[in-house]
């Protein structure tokens, strides 16, 4: 059993088939008290100042041999080469210059399904897994989902659910908390809590597009000025709401590594399902996806605010102006 990092969502039911443990790098990074110092160890190590802070944070989680014991460690890592951030090819390759080992996976950008199911096929060869066993893996994962799908129900239908939480539960489904049996009997514990609990009663309902935040208090932040997030659009992607037997269909449809246009589709959908007043797209300093922001304006008819983050901290206090500008401007 080999604990292996993810840099982005992959065909996780692959990790679990072949019968070792999954580590979304991001988590670990955004989550650790000391998120901040792993982005300064990387410029230290000589990541230039203007590269991602995500990519330095991943850099550090599996090279800072502390901070690696601190979690459990990691053994090796897919890197994802096509689909998710251009500067992975160089992330991967900073990883093999301190002996660490990569696995490359890529999705292809026309979304072929042969193309995709010949990388997954690859990477169970490399892992030592087969269909059957991924199939099985698939259907006790599906039924996971499933209830994760729920919490995203409750949030922006029965109003129990904060943004912060829908976002969190979400987003741990890259790699179910390293733990599946434990991540699925907190999701239940959580849904007997949400089915109980009051009623949000904030007056704006935002959507959120983008990848997840570097923020760490972006969304009490908006509920402190009585707005809430009841549609994040990667995080929901990372946790496949999608009814399929066929688990090459399910990560052709997992719109995140395909393109805007694909996105903006179901980003259309989600603006008249959930009645959003607005949009908060969220995007990475020095990250290529940032151009895609004018292409999201021009093709969604809904008001958008565009905020920015580059290291982890709070929201400074330039952007919560812009926030509460932007949420007066709604009302």
């Amino acid at each position: 059993m080999a604990r292996i990092g993810i840099t982005t969502t992959v065909p996780v039911e692959i990790i679990l088939a072949a019968g070792h443990v999954p580590v979304d790098l991001n988590n670990i990074f955004i989550t650790s008290p000391e998120a901040g110092r792993m982005v300064e160890t990387a410029e230290e190590a000589g990541y230039p100042r203007n590269i991602c802070g995500w990519i330095k944070g991943l850099y550090s989680v599996v090279v800072n041999k502390e901070l690696n014991e601190s979690f459990g460690g990691i053994d090796k890592v897919i890197a994802v080469t096509q689909g998710d951030c251009s500067n992975t090819h160089a992330l991967m390759e900073t990883y093999e210059l301190a002996g660490v080992e990569t696995i490359p996976f890529a999705y292809p950008f026309d979304r072929d399904y042969d193309l995709l199911k010949l990388q997954m096929e690859k990477l169970m060869t490399t892992l030592g897994t087969n269909w059957e066993a991924v199939n099985t893996v698939k259907r006790q994962l599906d039924k996971l989902r499933l209830k994760v799908a729920e919490i995203d129900w409750l949030t922006w239908q029965e109003n129990t659910v904060s943004g912060l939480d829908n976002h969190l539960y979400q987003v741990c489904c890259s790699d179910f908390n390293s733990d599946v049996e434990v991540f699925s009997k907190d999701v239940d514990k959580f849904l007997e809590q949400a089915g109980n609990a009051r009623e949000y009663a904030d007056d704006l309902k935002l959507g959120y597009i983008g990848v997840p935040p570097i923020f760490t208090d972006l969304y009490p932040y908006l509920e402190t000025m009585g707005a809430r997030v009841v549609y994040n659009e990667v995080q929901r992607q990372f946790a496949m709401p999608f009814v399929t037997d066929d688990i090459v269909k399910q990560y052709q449809l997992y719109t995140y590594p395909y393109g805007v246009f694909g996105r903006i589709k179901d980003i259309q959908a989600e603006i008249e399902r959930r009645n959003l007043d607005g949009i908060v797209h969220y995007v990475q300093s020095f990250c290529f996806r940032q151009i895609e922001d004018l292409i999201l304006r021009q093709k969604l008819d809904i008001p958008i605010l565009t905020v920015e983050g580059d290291k982890p901290g709070k929201v400074d206090a330039r952007t919560k102006l812009r926030i509460d500008s932007f949420l007066e401007m709604l009302r």
